[in-house]
């Protein structure tokens, strides 16, 4: 599968099957084969679109902090599907993804058809609460720099995009007027809370617990998320192509 270039980097994207374009961003530390379990069942209706964000996977890692942030990874994607002439998509994402797919609405809103947000959170309103977040973010990195067996990018990535700088999203959260699914496993403790919370505060939007699945339910319990995210999909009546 290729790479593109875009916003200075090689970003390595796959995509499989022919229709309406389903995005799906991963989470840190992790790359596109997160979505392994959903490849066969979403493209068969669907041109289903995963990538290694920056720092990542295939992708490239750069070696500067100041080389990553939410709007940087926001770019990114925005010029991948400028590179794929794809003017709107289902937007969605796994816990880093998930927070990524929220910033993408806040920044490009007319290219999303709908969001599927999967174990994740839209960051905090509260400085005290984001602050101890960062905390122990901060301490993970620090094992993760002392074992010296993850890119620099993973880093990086860390402590611009993973930690919390400001609370732009989540006091955006009832301004996104798209169709939103999202789902959180039922022993994903940490993020069961925020699931709520979105739910409660997006419009319209639908709140699924994946029974038997921790973080991340979409490959704890595939055959329940997929089946949940299908009938979503379904439902939109998307067009064709």
């Amino acid at each position: 599968m290729p790479k593109a270039k875009v916003n200075g980097i090689e970003l390595y994207y796959e995509v499989h099957g022919q229709g309406y374009p389903v995005i799906l961003q991963h989470g840190f530390s992790s790359s596109h084969d997160a979505w392994q379990p959903q490849v066969a069942p979403f493209s068969r209706d669907y041109r289903l679109i995963t990538i290694d964000a920056r720092g990542h996977g295939q992708s490239t890692s750069p070696p500067s902090a100041e080389q990553y942030s939410p709007d940087i990874v926001t770019e990114d994607l925005f010029q991948l599907l400028g590179t794929l002439d794809i003017k709107k998509a289902v937007i969605g994402g796994i816990s880093m993804g998930g927070y990524q797919s929220q910033c993408f609405y806040l920044k490009h809103p007319q290219m999303v058809a709908a969001l599927v947000l999967s174990d994740t959170g839209p960051g905090y309103r509260n400085p005290a609460r984001r602050e101890e977040w960062n905390r122990q973010y901060e301490e993970r990195v620090k094992v993760m720099e002392a074992e010296g067996k993850h890119p620099v990018g993973v880093i990086h990535m860390a402590r611009k995009v993973v930690m919390q700088h400001d609370s732009r999203v989540i006091e955006s959260l009832d301004k996104i007027k798209v169709p939103t699914l999202i789902l959180v496993g039922e022993n994903d403790t940490p993020y069961l809370r925020g699931a709520e919370y979105m739910a409660e505060v997006i419009p319209g939007a639908e709140h699924v617990v994946v029974p038997g699945a921790g973080h991340p339910a979409n490959r704890d319990n595939p055959e329940f998320f997929n089946r949940t995210v299908l009938d979503f999909l379904k439902k939109l009546n998307l067009p064709k192509s």
